[in-house]
């Protein structure tokens, strides 16, 4: 009786042990991402962006990417580090800040002192193939990043999905800093001073190039703008002047100036749809880099990115291709000039008439309205200027 009561205890605790093993195996499965290491001592602060009322509430943040503050002031060094591109000699040094002034708006500008004309090219002196595009209130964007949209969450190919994949590129193109991130990592990471401020923001030392590209990304998508003179009136803190006002009138009604299908209004308060459009602006179509090329569609031959036309005041020259210097020429284009094609746009109201047909006042008074979309607050802010100094 003994002997059959302990092989009964034996073939229980031998079934235990087997259904232990068992469970053990197939909850850990071999595909199951591994977490990554950090220090007992990790907690990130979270990042909170601040925002009127009246702006969108989605924001574009990968979930493997939170924003935070030690993660958003690390990509504010590199954004500032010359080193981020590879480099170390002082004659070769490039850095995102080179073309994207916070002065204007984060965009070349017209009064560049490098890029006459706001002309950009590489370190090499490539031309870059359209003129910048500004990096702020990009968190809201889902639609595609660059003219054509190329940097989008459902491109096929899966490193030209995320903002991230932008550092990447804009590392390796040969038309901006035409280096390798190989390098990038690895002058990064000798640097002593960069140490510490990686293992706040990512909870160990180790310096990768994802690692850098998760921290400029973050940075970026810090960078906010929503206190111009517009945002003060829409928030009942300010006023318009009569020109103004009757700016505004213009910019939001197909019988005016017909740009808010394209550029939002009072109900966007981004001031683009960051969708693509062919404006009227040509009727032969020979880019490689339109949105064609991205989505094979003949009707997206001639079609760009509607930029933002928040702080447009800073941010020339305009379209994709810098045609236009001035605020004025671009007003006097939609008003007079455009071209019909089979590819126009369907919003484009006034290509039978060749424009919207502005007179002298409704020009001057829609410009009016477009200067107060400029942010002072996002051209001084200290957050998204340059660091005191970098790491040594």
């Amino acid at each position: 009786m003994k002997n059959f009561i302990q092989n009964k205890i034996w073939i229980i605790l031998t079934a235990i042990f087997l259904l232990s093993v068992y469970f053990l195996m197939f909850s850990c499965k071999k595909t199951d991402p591994l977490p990554e290491p950090k220090d007992e001592g990790y907690n990130p602060a979270p990042y909170t962006i601040t925002r009127p009322w009246y702006f969108p509430t989605t924001m574009n943040i990968p979930a493997d990417n939170p924003m935070t503050v030690e993660g958003v002031e690390l990509g504010r060094y590199l954004f500032y580090d010359g080193r981020f591109g590879g480099r170390s000699h002082p004659d070769s040094l490039m850095t995102c800040a080179t073309c994207h002034l916070q002065e204007n708006a984060f965009e070349c500008g017209i009064n560049h002192p490098d890029y006459p004309g706001g002309f950009t090219h590489g370190i090499t002196g490539v031309p870059t193939p359209h003129v910048m595009l500004p990096l702020f209130n990009l968190v809201y964007n889902s639609n595609g990043y660059l003219w054509n949209g190329i940097i989008h969450s459902s491109n096929p190919n899966t490193s030209r999905r995320r903002l991230e994949d932008l550092c990447w590129m804009g590392v390796h193109a040969a038309h901006e800093m035409f280096n390798d991130t190989n390098k990038s990592k690895a002058l990064i990471s000798s640097i002593p001073g960069y140490k510490p401020l990686f293992k706040k923001a990512f909870g160990t030392e180790e310096i990768t190039f994802e690692r850098m590209a998760k921290a400029v990304s973050q940075f970026i998508r810090s960078i906010v703008s929503y206190n111009s003179k517009c945002d003060r009136w829409l928030r009942g803190d300010g006023s318009l002047t009569p020109s103004e006002l009757n700016g505004f009138v213009l910019f939001v009604t197909e019988e005016g100036a017909d740009c808010f299908h394209c550029h939002g209004g009072d109900g966007n308060p981004l001031f683009t749809t960051n969708l693509f459009y062919n404006n009227g602006g040509d009727s032969v179509f020979d880019d490689p880099r339109d949105r064609y090329s991205v989505t094979g569609d003949p009707m997206d031959h001639g079609a760009y990115k509607a930029p933002t036309l928040r702080n447009i005041e800073l941010t020339g020259p305009y379209m994709h291709d810098g045609r236009y210097a001035t605020l004025d020429e671009v007003i006097e284009f939609y008003s007079h000039h455009l071209i019909w094609s089979p590819n126009i746009n369907p919003l484009m109201h006034h290509i039978g008439e060749n424009g919207a047909q502005l007179t002298v006042q409704e020009k001057a008074d829609l410009k009016a309205f477009l200067l107060t979309l400029t942010d002072e607050t996002l051209l001084t802010n200290p957050d998204y200027g340059p660091p005191a100094s970098l790491p040594q």
